[in-house]
């Protein structure tokens, strides 16, 4: 399949699509289908409700007829035709430039944004052969994206799954900002992050060493990358915004207001290295239920708590751990997340399995109040608890990071999916007991999580409680710090991702990195 994607000659805000099938053999039929919903977010998003027309013409441009089968799939008659040409239009106003998301699209005289997932159908049966993807776009534009460039407006993809987890920018002026670490090459795209005076917002030898050391503790952890390069693409919006969503060898992030300053910078490092993380957490190690994407209906698994929930602690540990955070900076973000599960939904019925299950209900939505947990919020708190238990079991010999080392290694790696029993069989094996307490109490249980939180904490000289309203101060949740020098010691060895050398007959933390991808994302 060829896509075209230009501005509509006729209607602003609409992108208008050429999808050009060639190979056409001895078929009568043809059906096309375009995508419900976006790996990233599971909820369907029905993205056909955009397309204001459609036609399908053969190679001669005489129209062939069509009917729709399902509210986004088309039942396309040939007429003998070897190839045909879909041309249909997308909206993007929903995205106006004030709203855009991380997951939406949206033209502009001076932008091009796409998550061709949104408006790339595919035929079906070919969804595995490769695609290419022209972009009509002004001379000297510049394009943002984790795809190969063919020429200058023309990309290419292996297949429809690679070409819809690579979302584009292309406008005419973006920052690029190019590291490298281990061999792998990074680039921070930036449109929109310009001052009033003209510069550019960010400064590019911060972002080199702040995202350079975040970059390497990841690739530490897991010992490689999954891709040979990796594109942060950034937009930066008037008004208040964060939002990110991970891709195969890419993330878009979409932050504002561009007037924050120092606190937008810190929003781009959360949100950096939280998307930066699930390179291998869910890109690669991937709940066997997604593999592979099935673009047309709910995909229901239970372990969202794995892909978020973890992906959401260790993005503001490894912050913590490479120095980036400094202590202080590590723990107001970890009251922020206090916060947000036991004052929001701390009491919520649901568990975190459950939760998981019902993303695809309304996971994203507010809903009724005491339901649902957040498995990001929840499952941080969960994965925090896990991880001060088996430091606390080995005497930091091991921790969270030999569980992912052993997710990479039996799933991610070989790019096979993985069951809740088997993240609970290797969770178990890397501390050595059995786990029923833990998975009774955080996964499976709805129980509130104070008490068993602050057991650990304690450990690592921290605490947290509720502080009622005064006339001059707003109660809520608050994280101390408790003046206990031990516990202090152990909490350095935490902040700092110390371990102590695994003994003669215990290497599975050695073994294990032999060979090696918050804020609600």
């Amino acid at each position: 399949m060829h896509y075209r994607f230009s501005a509509d000659p006729i209607l602003p805000h609409y992108i208008a699509v050429d999808a050009h099938l060639t190979g056409i053999q001895n078929q009568s039929e043809v059906e096309l289908q375009l995508p419900a919903w976006r790996p990233g977010r599971y909820e369907l998003q029905q993205f056909a409700k955009n397309i204001q027309r459609f036609e399908i013409v053969d190679k001669t441009g005489q129209p062939l007829p069509f009917r729709k089968t399902t509210k986004d799939r088309w039942l396309v008659h040939t007429n003998g035709a070897t190839e045909l040409t879909i041309r249909y239009n997308y909206y993007s106003l929903l995205s106006t430039p004030n709203l855009l998301n991380a997951g939406s699209s949206f033209i502009s005289d001076s932008l091009l944004y796409v998550n061709p997932v949104n408006l790339c159908l595919y035929a079906e049966g070919r969804i595995d052969e490769p695609c290419t993807l022209e972009l009509a776009i002004p001379d000297g534009w510049t394009i943002a994206c984790g795809l190969a460039q063919v020429d200058e407006k023309t990309l290419r993809a292996a297949d429809f799954y690679e070409l819809v987890d690579c979302p584009l920018i292309a406008a005419p002026v973006i920052q690029h900002v190019q590291y490298e670490v281990s061999g792998v090459s990074f680039h921070v795209w930036i449109q929109g992050g310009r001052r009033s005076d003209g510069d550019y917002t960010f400064d590019a030898e911060r972002i080199i060493d702040d995202f350079s050391r975040f970059s390497e503790k990841q690739l530490a952890l897991y010992g490689e990358f999954p891709e040979q390069e990796y594109h942060f693409l950034t937009l930066v919006l008037p008004v208040p915004y964060y939002h990110g969503v991970e891709h195969r060898n890419s993330t878009v992030l979409v932050l504002g207001p561009n007037d924050e300053g120092e606190g937008l910078y810190v929003d781009l490092l959360g949100v950096s290295s939280h998307e930066l993380f699930h390179a291998w957490n869910i890109i690669r190690i991937r709940p066997t239920e997604l593999l592979p994407y099935d673009f047309t209906k709910e995909n229901y698994f239970p372990t969202c708590f794995v892909a978020e929930g973890v992906t959401t602690y260790y993005g503001d540990l490894m912050l913590r751990q490479s120095g980036v955070f400094n202590d202080e900076a590590y723990l107001k973000e970890l009251q922020v997340l206090f916060k947000r599960h036991f004052e929001a939904n701390g009491r919520a019925f649901q568990s975190l399995v459950e939760s998981s299950w019902d993303l695809w209900l309304d996971g994203y939505d507010k809903g009724v109040p005491d339901r649902k947990v957040s498995v990001y919020h929840k499952g941080a708190i969960a994965a925090l608890i896990l991880d001060l238990h088996i430091r606390q079991r080995t005497d930091h010999a091991r921790s969270l990071d030999d569980v992912m080392r052993m997710m990479w290694q039996q799933f991610g790696k070989p790019f096979v999916g993985y069951t809740l029993d088997d993240y609970r069989t290797i969770t178990e094996t890397v501390v050595g007991e059995s786990l029923d307490w833990y998975y009774d109490l955080c996964i499976f249980g709805n129980q509130p999580l104070e008490t068993k939180l602050n057991e650990y904490l304690a450990w690592v000289g921290l605490t947290v409680l509720y502080e009622e309203s005064t006339p001059d101060t707003v109660g809520g949740i608050r994280l101390l710090e408790l003046n206990d020098a031990t516990a202090r010691q152990q909490r350095d060895r935490w902040f700092n991702g110390w371990l102590t050398a695994p003994s003669s007959g215990d290497m599975l933390s050695e073994g294990a990195g032999d060979d090696v991808i918050a804020k609600q994302a």
